[in-house]
């Protein structure tokens, strides 16, 4: 486990959750190359993490040439902007530190799922260059992704929201403003780096309308993406080794990896 932080946690309370603190889960490949990495964010509604949607992803990754680090982004009764501010700092970290994790600083993305897709993209839609009066040299860095993975995410807190991952991101009676500016489809620009995206046509959770906005707003502002959308089958699947229609996604994003120069 790598702690995001060494000390000074922003909004850190020892007190919630077993006083677990953001941290990173590292999958490292060694194999004498200098490697893509790709951050990992577990899906599971803002409560909690998807163990399913964890390891098994990191290892698919490094199954096929990539590094990978899982995200232990802090959950409710955290809010925004807390686990925005683990994500941006994961990427910042692994940037700074790129040279001794073997990855190259220019090749690092992020995947999420359902939630943590939500939270991925926001790290895509609202990053920054870093800080450069920091004290803290990894704050001084650039937190963008270079890739985004996104697997039935949640986009949308206005339109086809999914309310129980807005309610424990954001309370109970959440501003409109602030609705509306979490909405990621809002929030693409033409610094927003290519996507790959998967969703289930009938996905009773998260209802695909949410991919379909944010395919909507990448196309306006002409950011390349891959879009699929499977037929049928149910939310929270992960890698979906049980249904053998679905699982090819993970086949259809290596191959889009490797054309976006990944592996």
């Amino acid at each position: 486990m790598i702690p995001l932080w060494e000390k000074d946690i922003p909004g850190y309370d020892a007190n919630i959750n077993n006083g677990e603190i953001p941290s990173l889960t590292p999958y490292i490949l060694k194999n004498g190359r200098v490697n893509s990495a790709i951050i990992v964010c577990p899906g599971g509604g803002y409560v909690k993490r998807a163990e399913h949607e964890g390891e098994p992803v990191a290892l698919w990754l490094n199954s096929i040439g990539v590094s990978s680090f899982v995200l232990n982004y802090r959950v409710a009764p955290y809010r925004y902007p807390y686990p925005l501010l683990d994500v941006k700092r994961a990427i910042r970290l692994v940037r700074f530190n790129a040279e001794r994790f073997y990855v190259s600083p220019n090749k690092i993305g992020v995947l999420g799922f359902s939630a943590g897709g939500h939270l991925a993209c926001m790290s895509a839609v609202l990053f920054d260059n870093g800080d450069p009066s920091s004290n803290d040299p990894i704050e001084r860095v650039n937190s963008r992704p270079d890739a985004l993975i996104l697997c039935y995410p949640v986009i949308s807190f206005l339109r086809f929201y999914h309310r129980g991952s807005m309610v424990s991101l954001l309370g109970e009676n959440p501003s409109e403003e602030l609705r509306e500016f979490l909405s990621c489809e809002n929030r693409v620009t033409k610094d927003t780096p290519p996507t790959f995206i998967w969703h289930t046509a009938d996905d009773a959770s998260v209802p695909v309308e949410n991919t379909l906005l944010f395919i909507e707003a990448l196309r306006r502002f002409d950011i390349p993406f891959e879009l699929h959308i499977f037929q049928s089958g149910r939310h929270g699947l992960g890698l979906a080794k049980d249904n053998s229609h679905i699982s090819k996604w993970t086949e259809l994003c290596k191959n889009w990896l490797r054309e976006i120069q990944f592996i």
